[in-house]
């Protein structure tokens, strides 16, 4: 990256600026278990970063149950992330500190999220970060969540750049994959007992946690 191809950077949410991917698994692990399908925590791993309806679709082919109603149970799952969120949902390391970096260099700043509005507005709400965006965008209602990447494409058309001069930060290998093939830089921040994989591969950079971004953007703007 240089100074003269990087314009913005966009944020994932979930697992990137709090730490709620153990209350995702949580909550689909009571929802799902309840209706039978006796899922365990390695299982929820396999739909990190799809939007809700996407997770509930992806475990009724696998094991479907009956009065199968993909609405009633999203709903659900999002209730209990909800209430997860805003009594105890706490920011990821270096979460101020990267948006104000961001600032710091006259960066736009963007949100892609696949987290339905409700869970969004928790979000922004619990840590109270909401007047950092110039753009924020869910996948909720688009035909294709990711790794689709229409919500990094609609995040980059609000924040008026180029998805090419955009920097995509996220956590999981669907979001890697949805920012890439936007065709935008990618920062993957895998969560700790995934960051020795080798798929990361895939992504331009990868980070321990978003204490790193303000290094990464300062050795962009002096390359």
């Amino acid at each position: 990256m240089s100074a003269f191809s990087l314009q913005a950077v966009i944020f994932d949410m979930d697992g990137v600026l709090i730490d709620s991917e153990p209350s995702w698994q949580q909550a689909e692990l009571e929802v799902f278990n309840a209706l039978g399908l006796g899922l365990e925590w390695q299982d929820t791993l396999q739909t990190t970063g799809l939007r809700i309806d996407q997770v509930v679709e992806y475990w009724y082919q696998r094991r479907p149950w009956q009065n199968y109603d993909n609405q009633a149970v999203s709903n659900a799952i999002a209730d209990k992330m909800v209430q997860a969120i805003l009594n105890d949902g706490q920011p990821l390391e270096g979460v101020k500190d990267a948006l104000e970096a961001c600032r710091a260099l006259n960066l736009k700043v963007g949100l892609a999220t696949s987290s339905p509005n409700v869970i969004l507005q928790a979000v922004l709400k619990r840590l109270d970060i909401g007047h950092y965006f110039d753009a924020i965008t869910s996948a909720e209602g688009l035909k294709y969540g990711k790794p689709h990447p229409e919500v990094y494409l609609n995040c980059a058309e609000e924040l008026n750049v180029d998805p090419a001069l955009c920097l995509a930060v996220e956590d999981s290998f669907n979001g890697v994959i949805a920012a890439r093939a936007a065709n935008m830089q990618t920062l993957a921040i895998p969560a700790a007992h995934e960051q020795t994989q080798a798929r990361w591969i895939v992504a331009h950079h990868q980070e321990a946690s978003l204490l790193a971004l303000s290094s990464l953007l300062k050795q962009a703007f002096t390359s």
